[in-house]
């Protein structure tokens, strides 16, 4: 019974606000804006406080949102850790048990809304700037990025050129935000007056339509190393989505995986991830 009225829930506030429409376009738009950018998760728990206590943590800002960091210092390079939707710096426990062995310098963040930081709402464009005030803070040299941190890792490099970053990894990154939108849309079954005002709404908050943001087409821009890892069977993100990244981030080399889905939490992904780091 509780699936079912799980599953039935995204029609119903699909339908409320459908129906919402046809009393104010921008209002309706404004919820369902809201309603797709609000993490249902992604706090820590506290087998994560446990182990992000092991850290050095440091807060920064962006426009007066707090910006939680966690630091494994050492001698080596840089390595700045940027999670996906709905997740948290935790995530990336078992990668920095393996990085640490190899002495690299560790830094990850809590995307906005997310773990410790600040906000109540998440979108890539956003991410993109608080990856950016951590750069400036401990230029990196190399950044992950999993899934949506991939994506706004992507959107950061090519608006800022961080002079330091010499390789990116792109962990199962979705490409298309249209794509990502559309699906979203799909599932509450929006009807026209809401999707259209959804995409008036996109341009007056970011100042271009969904199809301009592509991490493929950001990519041309982008000069550094690049190494994507996606796996064939992935039910969150396409691996079209990462080939077509690879196609477009000229220094780049696609790992196909299969069997790891989208989390991509294992030691093959792990080894990949050492051999492009000491090449």
């Amino acid at each position: 019974m509780k699936k079912k009225i799980e599953k039935a829930l995204p029609k119903i506030v699909g339908k409320l606000i459908n129906t919402s429409s046809h009393v104010s376009k921008s209002y309706a738009a404004n919820k369902a804006m809201a309603l797709f950018a609000t993490p249902r998760k992604g706090k820590l728990t506290p087998n994560q406080r446990a182990f992000l206590k092991s850290a050095k943590t440091l807060e920064l800002q962006h426009d007066g949102l707090k910006i939680t960091t966690y630091q494994w210092a050492a001698k080596g390079k840089t390595i700045l850790l940027a999670h996906g939707w709905e997740s948290n710096s935790a995530r990336w426990k078992n990668l920095i048990s393996v990085l640490q062995k190899h002495h690299y310098n560790i830094v990850a963040l809590d995307a906005p809304a997310h773990g410790n930081s600040g906000g109540d709402t998440f979108n890539a464009i956003l991410y993109a700037e608080f990856i950016n005030e951590v750069s400036k803070k401990f230029q990196p040299e190399i950044i992950i990025g999993h899934s949506v941190g991939g994506m706004a890792s992507i959107f950061f490099q090519k608006k800022y050129q961080l002079a330091s970053l010499k390789k990116m990894i792109l962990l199962g990154a979705p490409n298309e935000f249209k794509d990502i939108f559309k699906n979203y849309t799909n599932l509450l079954n929006y009807n026209s007056k809401v999707i259209n005002a959804l995409e008036d709404l996109v341009i007056k908050r970011f100042g271009a339509p969904p199809e301009s943001f592509s991490s493929a087409k950001h990519s041309v821009s982008i000069q550094v190393e690049g190494l994507i890892i996606h796996d064939k069977k992935d039910r969150i993100i396409p691996f079209n989505d990462s080939k077509a990244i690879h196609e477009n981030l000229k220094n780049s080399k696609l790992v196909p995986t299969v069997g790891y889905g989208h989390a991509l939490n294992s030691d093959e992904v792990h080894q990949h991830i050492l051999t492009f780091l000491k090449q």
